[in-house]
C-alpha cells in the first residue's frame, strides 16, 4: 500500500468508531427534512473569497444526500464532549474531507439537539475564505455525522500551545483573517458567540477559518440575552447578565 492510501481504510465493523447495525433506509437515504432546516433568505447571496469550483461543492449545490459509504474513513483528528472528528476521503472525487461524527444520546442529554440544527443552518450556508465549508450531513439511528471542509493546519490553540506566541506578522494576519470573516458574518447577521483559539482552524495557506457554530445566532434584531459559550472567554455583558449582540465576538480577537 502506498503512503497515500495507508490513511485511510475501508470502513468495516471492526474499524468504524460508530455502531453499523442501523436502519438501512435511514443510512443510505437521509431524510434531510426530519431537521427542517431551511435557509434563512438573509444568509443567501453571494460567496466571498471562497472558490465553489471543487466538487464537493458542487455536488452539495446540487442537492447530494451523502451516506456512510460514500466515505473512506482516515485516522481520528480530534475529540470532543459529543463525539469526534475523523480524516476521511469522498470515493468518487477522492475528495479530503474532515467527518464529524456526534452521538444523539449525548445530544439529547445535554439539551443541546437544537444548538446542531442552527449550527448546520448556519454554517452551511456561510461561504467564505475564512469560515470552515460545511458541505453537508446525514445521520443513522444512533449518529450525526458532518462533512466538514479539512484544514491541516489544525487548531490555532495548539499552534500557540507549542511556540508559546506568535510573531507580530503572523499575529496581523490572523487578526486580518478573523476580522474579515467576523465582518462576514454580521453582515449576515450572524454571530459566533464562542470566539476562541481553540475554534479557530488553520488553513492549507496558513489562513485562519472560523469554526465550531454550536454557540452561534441568526439574530437580525442584533441584541440577545443568552448566557452561552466559554467561560474563559465570556464577555463582559454575558458575566453582567446584560444584553449583547455582535461584538462579543470582538472580544474572541483580544483574547490571548
Amino acid at each position: 500500500m502506498d503512503k497515500e492510501n495507508s490513511r485511510f481504510h475501508q470502513p468495516t465493523t471492526a474499524s468504524r468508531p460508530w455502531n453499523t447495525n442501523t436502519n438501512t433506509n435511514n443510512k443510505h437515504h437521509p431524510q434531510k427534512q426530519h431537521y427542517n432546516l431551511d435557509k434563512p433568505s438573509s444568509l443567501r447571496g453571494r460567496t466571498e473569497g471562497f472558490s465553489e469550483d471543487d466538487e464537493m461543492a458542487q455536488r452539495a449545490r446540487q442537492g447530494k444526500q451523502w451516506c456512510l459509504n460514500d466515505f473512506e474513513i482516515g485516522k481520528p483528528l480530534g475529540r470532543g464532549k459529543f463525539g469526534a472528528v475523523y480524516l476521511a476521503r469522498e470515493k468518487q472525487s477522492k475528495y479530503i474531507v474532515a467527518i464529524k461524527v456526534l452521538h444523539k444520546s449525548q445530544l439529547l442529554k445535554a439539551g443541546v439537539e437544537h444548538q446542531l440544527r442552527r449550527e448546520i443552518e448556519i454554517q452551511s450556508h456561510l461561504r467564505h475564505c475564512n469560515i470552515l465549508r460545511m458541505y453537508g450531513y446525514f445521520y443513522d439511528s444512533k449518529r450525526i455525522y458532518l462533512i466538514l471542509e479539512y484544514s491541516p493546519g489544525g487548531e490555532l490553540y495548539k499552534r500557540l500551545t507549542q511556540k508559546g506566541h506568535f510573531s507580530e506578522r503572523t499575529s496581523a494576519k490572523y487578526i486580518s483573517d478573523l476580522a474579515t470573516a467576523l465582518d462576514f458574518c454580521h453582515n449576515k447577521h450572524v454571530i459566533h458567540r464562542d470566539i476562541k483559539p481553540e475554534n479557530l482552524l488553520v488553513g492549507a495557506h496558513g489562513e485562519i477559518k472560523i469554526a465550531d457554530f454550536g454557540w452561534s445566532v441568526h439574530a437580525p434584531t442584533s441584541r440577545r440575552n443568552t448566557l452561552c459559550g466559554t467561560l474563559d472567554y465570556l464577555p463582559p455583558e454575558m458575566v453582567e447578565g446584560r444584553d449583547h449582540d455582535k461584538f462579543v465576538d470582538a472580544l474572541g480577537t483580544r483574547t490571548r
